[in-house]
């Protein structure tokens, strides 16, 4: 069970972030965009922290996330935001949401690293 998902629609986004959080030691799994994200949530209860792109085909991430505390049911999963997306509207519907943050793109593990780990449990 990935501990950690990774939700993309680049494969160069979703590896590289997966793979520093991998090398990290953490259990990872990924999916290329919102509706896949929501399936591989609801098959595997022991994710506890969500990282997703805004900007996807077939899902947007904010969607994705409506979906997950609204129709899921879901509020205890944590859920960061990694985009190249900085407008305040789309901020404050992520934060309506409920998501716990916003990182725009480029991705720096490094500087997130802690806060994934404690995110993820």
């Amino acid at each position: 069970m990935a501990k950690i998902l990774i939700v993309d629609d680049s494969s160069t986004v979703r590896d590289e972030v997966a793979g520093f959080l991998k090398n990290a030691g953490l259990d990872v799994a990924t999916a290329v965009d919102g509706k896949d994200g929501l399936a591989k949530l609801k098959a595997d209860p022991g994710i506890k922290l969500v990282v997703s792109d805004v900007n996807m085909p077939n899902m947007d991430g904010l969607t994705m996330v409506e979906k997950i505390r609204g129709e899921m049911g879901n509020s205890t999963v944590n859920i960061i935001m990694l985009t190249t997306e900085s407008s305040p509207s789309m901020k404050e519907r992520g934060k309506a949401a409920g998501i716990k943050g916003w990182i725009v793109k480029p991705f720096k593990g490094d500087a997130v690293l802690e806060a994934f780990k404690k995110l993820a449990g």
